[in-house]
């Protein structure tokens, strides 16, 4: 026992030994002490929080109905023509292929069902039939983090706001028309806006009457004001920017 207790003091100052030679790896910790200590406290959701398109865990079908629907703005937020598909050579010298081809049409998958119905329905302006787009579910399923990525993914800032906490009509539609009508003047890079309306089935009735308004207002001013409508529509009258609504119980 008096040996191995020899042996241990004798191995314990070998290793205090070492550890006071290594100096500088201390002060390299002191260093970067901030930055450990700002990531661990921040929390799991945020550090893990997809970032990128790719990195989302969410239906893929949700995720590329809402990114079309979102593209479909290019035309009027980005000033970018719709691309045009070209369309197939003819195979007049195989007409079995052919009919085969016709009846593979006939089977669609629901995505590209839904991608046909969104660009068949565009208005005048070129924009979406449907101006808001509704994501639905419980909480936790990650709807506000799929309206951040996608927005940032088609090259919109996107700009949140709370129903629930806006209780007055006049608020929300101030808040409303400034984010779907002002330019996002952080950064070098100015991005149009893109309205993220959270807990939207916690708004009072007056407020969905408002946000109704704001989106159908534009097809009676647009039919009735020919000449001075242009130049109100210009100034922010009419709905140029999409807006998604996040709710709990549909």
């Amino acid at each position: 026992r008096r040996h191995v207790l020899e042996a241990s003091q004798q191995l314990t100052e070998i290793i205090n030994s070492e550890t006071s030679t290594e100096s500088p790896e201390p002060s390299r910790e002191a260093e970067l002490a901030p930055e450990e200590e700002s990531a661990l406290n921040c929390l799991w959701v945020d550090k893990f929080t997809p970032r990128h398109y790719v990195e989302l865990l969410s239906d893929d079908y949700t995720n590329r109905c809402l990114l079309k629907w979102l593209k479909l703005w290019d035309t009027v937020v980005f000033g970018k023509e719709k691309a045009v598909k070209k369309a197939k050579p003819s195979t007049e010298a195989h007409p079995p292929f052919n009919q085969y081809k016709e009846q593979q049409n006939k089977w669609k998958t629901k995505v590209q069902l839904t991608e046909e119905i969104l660009e068949a329905e565009l208005d005048q302006y070129k924009r979406p039939k449907y101006k808001v787009a509704l994501l639905c579910g419980p909480p936790g399923l990650g709807k506000t983090t799929l309206a951040h990525v996608i927005a940032r993914h088609a090259g919109y800032n996107a700009v949140e706001m709370n129903a629930s906490d806006d209780r007055s009509p006049e608020v929300f539609k101030t808040r409303i028309e400034a984010a779907t009508q002002m330019k996002s003047v952080l950064g070098a890079n100015e991005k149009p806006n893109c309205l993220i309306i959270d807990e939207i089935d916690g708004a009072p009735a007056a407020s969905i009457n408002v946000l109704l308004n704001i989106i159908d207002r534009k097809d009676t001013e647009g039919e009735a004001a020919a000449g001075a409508g242009r130049r109100r529509r210009r100034e922010g009258r009419l709905l140029l920017r999409p807006i998604i609504c996040i709710c709990n119980d549909q």
